[in-house]
Formats: structure tokens, sequence, C-alpha cells
């Protein structure tokens, strides 16, 4: 039988797997959305499979931080009382609702857009700005949990970074949504989706990072 340290490992492993695995069905989705040769439906089809398949990761990134913290309290890293893990459960399971309500509107909800924006951009500043105290030594932290925390908030700061890059993408999709996709429209998809599968991979880079360091510690 497992103890609570060993569930949570085990939870905060479908973190990245979901993370990870869905991503992968994204940037596959993108290609075939990306095609310009390929029929309109066929590729609006793909654009509703990347919308949907995104949100395993985009669960995955919020609730990657309560999944951590009550990870590292049950192995002994930190040192928090429960009820601190059970308010970023909370918050976590607040952020994704908006993240559902953002989802489901489908661009109708232009306040909670921009209040989860705001919200992922002090997530991140908050994330980065304990990690380099914890680096310098400033609060009693861990390295390598430190470094987590980092990783996490630059992964925050990808992820707003691909929805400046989409933005024009948005109203091309909507052209081509009603069949009247002409090569401008084409040019920016397809434009606006190589420039994210770079960060999407920089994205990789930092979770394979984040395994690596997870893996590296002691149990």
């Amino acid at each position: 039988m497992m103890d609570a340290g060993g569930w949570l490992t085990l939870l905060h492993i479908l973190v990245l797997v979901y993370w990870l695995g869905a991503d992968l069905g994204a940037f596959l989705s993108a290609s075939v959305l990306a095609d310009a040769s390929k029929p309109a439906p066929a590729r609006m089809a793909a654009a509703g499979i990347l919308l949907n398949v995104d949100m395993a990761p985009r669960m995955a990134l919020i609730f990657a931080l309560p999944t951590g913290l009550a990870l590292a309290n049950a192995r002994g890293w930190l040192a928090l009382e429960p009820v601190w893990i059970a308010a970023a459960f909370l918050t976590a399971l607040v952020w994704a609702g908006f993240a559902w309500r953002i989802h489901l509107a489908h661009g109708r909800a232009p306040i909670v857009a921009q209040a989860d924006r705001i919200w992922r951009m002090v997530f991140a500043l908050a994330l980065l700005g304990v990690a380099v105290a914890g680096i310098a030594g400033l609060i009693d932290l861990a390295l390598f949990l430190a470094l987590k925390l980092a990783i996490l908030g630059l992964a925050v700061g990808l992820g707003l970074a691909i929805r400046i890059v989409l933005k024009p993408f948005e109203a091309a999709i909507g052209t081509l949504a009603r069949g009247a996709a002409d090569d401008a429209t084409n040019a920016v998809i397809s434009s606006a989706i190589i420039r994210v599968r770079v960060l999407v991979v920089g994205l990789w880079a930092l979770l394979l990072a984040a395994a690596f360091l997870g893996i590296a510690v002691p149990v």
C-alpha cells in the first residue's frame, strides 16, 4: 500500500504526463490546421480538437503548484501547515473554474479573460520572486524546489507569450470558419503556428528540466 507521499507523487507525475501528452496532441492538430491544402471543414475540426485538447495542459499548469506543494510537504522538503495546502488547492480550483469559463465562452467573456491574464502575470512574478529569494538564500528553501518554482513561473510566462503570438490567429480562424480563407489568412495561420511551435518546444524543455529535478533528489 502506498502512503500519502506515494499517492501525491503519482498525482504530480500525472500532471506532467497530461501536460506533455496533451501538448503533443495540440501540436499535431496545429499541423493539420496550418495545412492550406486541407479542406476548411477538416482544418476547423483540427482547430476544435486543438482547443479541447489544450485544456489538459492548462489544467496541468494550474494544479502543478498545489500538487507539488503537497508532495514536498509530505516528503519533508517543506514544513507547511495543512491550511496552506488546502488554500493552494482551493485557489487552483477557482482558477480552473475561470479557465473553463473562458474556454466554454468561445471569446464571449473578455472581462474574465483579462482577469485571468492579470492573475497569470502576478502568479508568474510571485513564483519567480520566491525562487530568486530561495536561490539567493534569503528564505529557507531547498535549491531544487526553488528551481522548480522558477521553471513553473517561466512556463506561465511562456503561456502568456503564446497567447500574444496567437492573437492574429484568432481572427484568421474566424475567417476560415466562414469559408472565406484566402492566401493572406492562410499566411497568418501558418506564421502564428510556426512561431508558437518555438515557444512550445521551449516549454517542453522546461517541463523536462522540472521532471529531472524531481527525480534527481533523494526520496
